[in-house]
């Protein structure tokens, strides 16, 4: 897998509502739309499961959240807050967009057009109305009554239970969920139910926070509330139980994607190179591309997502440059629904509706052009050049120079690499994404290299013939 595409559901649903003029739900997506992700491997659709209203009536009076919907929504209605799908009720998919018999229309139309179904899983908590705080309260962290009188934020009453709402050792508790404990007997058992039942709805999740479950970072973040660490890792024995064609994707953070590989994982999020390319230089990007490649191979990049800023609004100049990175590295990418069109707007995941935004036709049709090329395949190398990022991809008879000058000035430098030493007369490099074709003497390109001038920002995606 090398493509994933990543919908927002419920705004996307509503969009197309608008667009078709009826009520579009999973079951009745026009297959004119699905025709038009075809050529991607995966298509990530964020946010189906039972939203709960428990959580929703926490977010609607939370006056810094509904600030936020207000500034990302203008106009915004009762009707568009609709929940977090990260505050999840229930594994069974929303009835407001067209429940289970819907989801497997959409799942049918896209295994028609060779995609593969991604679904979201959440190990960390669930909502507050959950039917597990009733059915299965020593599934959660618990606390007790004076605690919940000294530190409100923190816990909440729930089915004659003290719950501590879900967290991550490093922010304030999430007022809208409750905090499963990942040493509780019999909490692995139940995900691991949960997994199977979700894996017969699609092909593989997305797993949100994955190495909170991790033991060292679980017994830090709760200590002794959560009781006994156990002997084993979360993971490893719940991945086993799942079919071996089933992908894992695992949202990653601190460093621990390696571990979380070495766990099962399939893919981890890549935000260290995200991070370098959104803050940093071409020398920190270039450091961080010198990892071994199976490590990279199961790596996936991207410059967007439903928790990152938009990418144009971000990246600015440097947006194109990041682009073509993450598109034609080692590993898979991930693309954000309205990222090729050029939205601005983060949307909160508690809204329905998207803001209008104006199409910038000129950047779709990039994105359009590099997403469909899907240089990622065969033998790939980094090649050491301090002026620009420069890599190689070579895949049978094809062969593939990337360029970018990742940089705010011009850049003026000659690329060296293994083929030019082939004692060639001549060689054709064809830019894929503007269409410019470059001639040079290979007796040239062997002893000097070829010589690049690129703007800043500035890049070559070449096929070299």
């Amino acid at each position: 897998m090398t493509t994933v595409y990543e919908i927002d559901t419920w705004p996307w649903l509503t969009g197309l509502s608008r667009r078709y003029g009826r009520t579009v739900t999973l079951g009745n997506v026009p297959g004119e739309v699905w025709d038009e992700l075809s050529g991607f491997d995966a298509v990530w659709l964020m946010g189906v499961w039972e939203r709960s209203l428990a959580g929703l009536a926490i977010a609607g009076a939370n006056e810094g959240l509904v600030k936020e919907f207000h500034a990302a929504l203008p106009g915004l209605k009762d009707g568009d807050i609709v929940g977090s799908p990260y505050c999840v009720r229930r594994y069974e998919v929303d009835e407001r967009i067209g429940g289970a018999e819907g989801l497997g229309e959409a799942r049918a139309a896209l295994t028609q057009r060779s995609l593969k179904l991604i679904l979201d899983y959440v190990p960390n908590h669930v909502a507050p109305d959950h039917p597990a705080i009733t059915e299965h309260p020593e599934w959660f962290i618990t606390g007790t009554p004076e605690e919940l009188a000294n530190n409100p934020g923190d816990w909440f009453e729930a089915a004659g239970h003290i719950i501590a709402h879900g967290r991550d050792p490093y922010f304030p508790p999430w007022p809208d969920v409750a905090q499963l404990n990942a040493f509780a007997p019999g909490l692995r058992q139940a995900t691991t139910e949960t997994l199977k039942a979700i894996a017969e709805q699609c092909d593989g999740v997305r797993v949100d926070m994955a190495m909170l479950m991790f033991n060292d970072i679980f017994a830090r973040t709760w200590g002794d509330r959560a009781g006994p660490k156990p002997a084993r890792e979360f993971w490893p024995e719940i991945i086993r139980a799942l079919p071996d064609d089933f992908l894992f994707i695992a949202e990653a953070y601190w460093d621990t994607e390696w571990t979380l590989q070495q766990q099962g994982f399939d893919l981890c999020y890549d935000k260290r190179l995200y991070d370098r390319l959104a803050h940093e230089d071409a020398g920190a990007v270039r450091a961080h591309l010198r990892a071994d490649r199976g490590y990279q191979d199961r790596l996936i990049r991207f410059t967007e997502n439903h928790d990152e800023p938009r990418a144009a609004a971000a990246f600015g100049p440097r947006n194109r440059a990041a682009a073509v990175v993450i598109a034609t590295l080692p590993g898979a990418t991930m693309w954000h629904d309205g990222q090729f069109e050029g939205r601005r707007v983060k949307l909160p995941v508690f809204l329905g509706r998207y803001p209008d935004e104006p199409v910038d036709d000129d950047l779709k049709s990039f994105h359009m052009k590099l997403a469909a090329r899907k240089i990622n395949a065969g033998e790939w190398e980094l090649l050491e050049n301090d002026d620009v990022l420069a890599w190689t991809w070579q895949n049978g008879d094809e062969r593939h120079l990337i360029v970018v000058n990742f940089a705010d000035r011009t850049a003026y430098t000659r690329v060296r690499g293994k083929w030019w030493s082939e004692g060639r007369a001549q060689w054709r490099l064809t830019d894929l994404l503007d269409g410019r074709v470059f001639d040079r003497d290979g007796g040239e390109l062997a002893a000097d290299g070829l010589f690049v001038e690129l703007p800043a920002w500035g890049f070559h995606v070449l096929e070299v013939q």
